[in-house]
């Protein structure tokens, strides 16, 4: 049930990062992009499916085949103008969309239970993810209403940023593997097993592309603000 549960929302995750594809770029663009997405949760699927991703055995680790894509994307993205196009989507969807994040919590939780995970990833260890997720409806109304907002949205998106990057390094220095060097109560399986290896592969960079738009958009908005009052 917990599977069915969660490839759903993969899937309706899946269409709101096509529809902030769609809503960001040219009709050219957004089919190719689109058409990458797909490739990309199919890869991801089948690698995660056949084992590829556990397997610690190979020249190169399993888990390579997945980070090192995601590495790459992000760095392109942050660096390149990518960000720059989704400003065009309104800060305070960007933000709003971040509760999802509660979702991903309440799943590692499950995870923990079943002896997946161990305890320092979910929210009862040293996981503060879901404070982001939980806050992220209440920020993304004061960005909009409040004259401070523009500054809390950069302060809540950087803190957003730095809590997401807890959490990634703790979940892969206790992966099985050659960075293996936290050993908890158990090792996190959860990168390797069908079908949660999408949280690294999808939850996570998008929760960091949100944020990246946020951000950019915020100082955008200040700009506009300050030539405004110039």
């Amino acid at each position: 049930m917990t599977t069915t549960l969660f490839l759903l929302f993969v899937a309706a995750m899946a269409v709101v990062t096509g529809w902030l594809i769609w809503r960001s770029l040219s009709n050219r663009f957004a089919i190719i992009a689109t058409v990458a997405l797909a490739a990309w949760l199919a890869y991801v699927g089948l690698i995660g499916h056949a084992g590829v991703i556990r397997n610690t055995d190979m020249k190169l680790p399993g888990v390579v085949f997945l980070f090192v894509p995601v590495l790459l994307f992000l760095a392109v993205f942050v660096v390149r103008t990518l960000g720059g196009n989704l400003v065009a989507v309104p800060l305070t969807v960007l933000m709003a969309l971040q509760s999802s994040r509660v979702i991903v919590e309440l799943f590692i939780h499950q995870l923990w239970l079943d002896g997946i995970v161990p305890r320092m990833l979910t929210y009862s260890g040293a996981n503060v993810d879901i404070y982001v997720g939980a806050t992220a409806l209440i920020v993304a109304w004061l960005s909009s209403h409040w004259e401070r907002g523009r500054q809390l949205a950069v302060i809540w998106n950087l803190l957003g940023l730095l809590a997401l990057a807890n959490v990634v390094v703790r979940a892969v220095l206790t992966a099985p593997g050659p960075l293996h060097l936290i050993h908890a109560e158990v090792p996190n399986l959860m990168i390797g097993t069908f079908p949660y290896m999408f949280i690294p592969g999808l939850f996570v960079p998008l929760a960091v592309v949100l944020h990246v738009s946020a951000l950019r958009a915020a100082i955008a908005k200040g700009s506009r603000a300050t030539t405004s009052a110039t």
